[in-house]
């Protein structure tokens, strides 16, 4: 009996107590007395400390690698994942058991959160802040926020103490007007708005300026500890006076800016980006600036010294590529893009409603070359198909945008016009407007729809038409937008739908002879008129490649994506591949069918007098043609039974996503307002510029990349931009600071009134 007992101390049995958990059918995991024991088939093949992890992590290896359990089976009984089963295997493989342990101090290669983060986010949840809102104000998950919090020791049943703002000892007693009060700036913030909201001003009503307790403008440490404790929203701009700040002559554009609302949409939508040294007015001006400079991307101010644009913004720096990644990320986190794209297109209506007569409607595909698995659509400029995305954009008579509508995989012209002109209809009312489109928003229907909503039609006609004779044309001249022009021209009336729909039809005869169809519900306007705005439209397509080329519109400037329908329609390619096959087939049954028709007509009737001799003769042919025969109705029949469309999750391997939009749809939208104010200085240079139409941009962009002397005086900030290459352009510039200066705009965040002159200063 004793022997026994003692066999059973060697070789436990799990008996369902607390101290024994099973690994398996095999093994099996015994803790006594502080101790811990390993047995595999009746062998102990670990034994150590409860405490010892190192042990117990070489323990966890061993069973997985002699093949006793496997990963699941030892996490489960280990009380672990399966993911550290693994990461141990991982270190004991590469340095062995001294790998298993861990050393003193913080762990190699996990990113350190900074100070000033944990104490934002203990703040903002002891004021009664909810994670969601938390996530969205800083710029990341809600998963990353609850394992801070986690990690601070945050509990429901014990909140965090809300942190008070700090006023330095010695401050002014009235700081505390000038400063954020944090739980007025939780309460207005929490809720997010589903529609444009006030702005949420971070300032005192009292004073509607941010304020600076910095008296050095290349030393802003105050402020920047402000910001750190969270206490301003945005920097004030300070500046200093200077001679040749490098690009100084950038604050051109602030005039046009300032017509164009985007600060004021901005802060009507976004309301602030949180506490921060470069907040929201700060980021939309430094990436409005960098694109009519052309910097193009973020990545691109690594090649620009910080202090010499942070003069130009009133810093001592400015901010450089992680921080304006991190403010992209946090305005596009609140997804409200469309919102601020909708606001700027109101204002832009309002400022230039005569414009909207003529509204064109033309997409735009923007390649996409990563990894992710995208819808494809056609590249004209490269005739393939590729995996893209595709931009709709609505611009004004006279070429410029108005707003953009981001397609959902790649719709066509007909399937997203009803969707843009909604748009439309909201902004310019009810009001009859000319639509202007290519031959892809082709579609006899959808005019007849159009027009019954109060939309009037101008498009190319597509498909097969009837060539008018050259009797009808005649010679058309007409002045329109001040512009002489003489088109070949005949005017018809068409019958469209078996004579349901009647349009009017403009027909453009070449030199060569070419007849360019034009199809309009307008039946007021001259045919010289109708060729005009229809021939406009090349407008639009030199605006996408000027800023393709000027301001990088296609680059990627999100690798993010989010979940798309995955009960989307495609091509099945099962079918595309039979139809190829059954292609193949019905040419070869075509190749081979002419080939005996050949050889029929070249039969010697001296020598095959009959049609059986001539078979016999080209009995090989006959054979092949029936095989071929057979070939085509077998791969019908197959066909037949395959769908010709199928959902998208059926033929994408893994979830069916898109690449996030917000990010680009907000970046395009700066870019396009930048676009805008070049086009309103351009305009403004015109009567002073005898080549304005053609070198209008290039002086433009010439005099906003050119330095300046800065002069700050208590009112005003004075710009004297140097000369430009020659005394014509110098004067064209020299006048265009005359017409900005009558405007009287201050900058941004300040009550600075800026003046512009050409020179030094008196």
């Amino acid at each position: 009996m004793a022997g026994t007992n003692e066999q059973q101390d060697l070789l436990p049995i799990s008996n369902g107590s607390s101290d024994t958990h099973v690994v398996n059918d095999r093994c099996l995991v015994r803790t006594r007395d502080g101790h811990r024991i390993v047995v595999a088939a009746g062998v102990p093949v670990a034994q150590y400390a409860v405490g010892d992890r190192m042990a117990e992590a070489h323990a966890m290896v061993s069973l997985v690698e002699q093949g006793w359990a496997d990963q699941s089976d030892v996490a489960r009984a280990f009380g672990c994942t399966d993911r550290t089963v693994r990461r141990h295997q991982r270190r004991f493989e590469a340095g062995g058991l001294a790998s298993l342990g861990r050393g003193s101090g913080y762990p190699k290669g996990r990113a350190r959160l900074k100070s000033s983060r944990t104490r934002l986010v203990g703040r903002l949840k002891g004021e009664g802040v909810s994670n969601r809102e938390i996530a969205h104000r800083i710029g990341v998950s809600e998963k990353a926020v609850r394992k801070l919090l986690r990690r601070l020791g945050w509990s429901t049943a014990q909140p965090l103490q809300p942190t008070l703002p700090i006023v330095p000892v010695g401050a002014d007693p009235n700081l505390s007007a000038l400063l954020v009060r944090p739980s007025g700036r939780a309460a207005a913030d929490t809720a997010r708005p589903t529609s444009p909201a006030p702005a949420v001003s971070l300032i005192s009503e009292e004073e509607a300026l941010p304020v600076s307790l910095d008296t050095d403008p290349a030393d802003r440490r105050v402020d920047r500890v402000l910001a750190y404790l969270g206490l301003i929203a945005d920097a004030a701009p300070l500046f200093r006076s200077g001679v040749r700040v490098p690009r100084a002559g950038v604050l051109l554009a602030l005039p046009a800016l300032a017509d164009s609302g985007v600060l004021d949409c901005a802060r009507e939508i976004y309301g602030s980006i949180g506490p921060a040294f470069y907040g929201l007015r700060t980021t939309l001006v430094t990436l409005l600036l960098m694109a009519l400079l052309r910097i193009k991307r973020p990545e691109a101010l690594k090649e620009h010294p910080p202090e010499d644009l942070g003069r130009v913004l009133g810093l001592d720096r400015a901010p450089e590529v992680k921080t304006l990644r991190r403010k992209l990320s946090r305005l596009a986190g609140l997804g409200r893009a469309a919102q601020f794209g909708r606001a700027l297109a109101v204002r832009r209506v309002a400022a230039r409603g005569a414009a909207m007569g003529f509204l064109y409607v033309d997409g735009h595909v923007r390649v996409y070359h990563g990894q992710r698995t995208l819808p494809k659509a056609h590249v004209a400029r490269m005739r393939l198909p590729m995996p893209a995305t595709s931009d709709y954009w609505v611009g004004d008579a006279t070429g410029e945008p108005l707003f953009v509508v981001t397609a959902e995989a790649n719709a066509g012209l007909v399937k997203m016009l009803p969707v843009v002109l909604e748009e439309v209809r909201v902004l310019v009312g009810e009001r009859r407007i000319t639509i202007v489109f290519d031959r892809g928003g082709w579609s006899p229907r959808l005019f007849q729809t159009l027009i019954s909503e109060g939309f009037d039609i101008l498009t190319y006609r597509k498909g097969r038409f009837r060539r008018v004779p050259k009797s009808q044309f005649t010679t058309h001249e007409a002045l329109i937008d001040g512009r002489t022009t003489r088109y070949t021209l005949a005017d018809q009336g068409v019958r469209l739908m078996g004579g349901r729909l009647r349009l009017r039809q403009v027909t453009r005869l070449t030199e060569s002879g070419h007849q360019t169809p034009i199809i309009t519900s307008r039946r007021d306007l001259s045919a010289s008129e109708v060729a005009y705005r229809m021939f406009e439209r090349w407008r639009q397509e030199n605006f996408f490649k000027y800023l393709r080329e000027e301001y990088a519109l296609d680059a990627l400037v999100d690798y993010g994506v989010e979940p798309d329908d995955a009960e989307r329609e495609v091509p099945n390619p099962a079918w595309n591949a039979l139809t190829a096959e059954l292609r193949e087939a019905r040419a070869d049954l075509t190749r081979l069918s002419a080939k005996l028709g050949i050889e029929a007509l070249a039969n010697t009737e001296s020598v095959r007098r009959t049609v059986r001799g001539f078979k016999i003769a080209n009995a090989k042919l006959g054979q092949g043609i029936w095989a071929t025969l057979r070939r085509v109705t077998e791969l019908e029949a197959k066909r037949a039974k395959v769908p010709p469309r199928v959902p998208v999750q059926e033929v994408v391997e893994g979830q069916v996503v898109k690449l996030a939009t917000d990010r680009k749809h907000l970046t395009s939208l700066l870019k396009m307002v930048a676009y805008q104010a070049e086009s309103d200085l351009v305009r403004l240079v015109a009567p002073h510029y005898r080549r304005a139409e053609q070198e209008g941009r290039t002086l433009i962009q010439s005099a906003l990349a050119a330095p300046a002397d800065i002069e700050v005086t208590d009112s005003e900030l004075r710009i004297f931009i140097a000369a430009l290459s020659s005394a014509h352009r110098t004067r064209a510039i020299a006048a265009l600071c005359e017409d900005l200066n009558g405007r009287r705009v201050c900058f941004p965040g300040t009550k600075l009134r800026l003046q512009f002159s050409v020179g030094g200063p008196r």
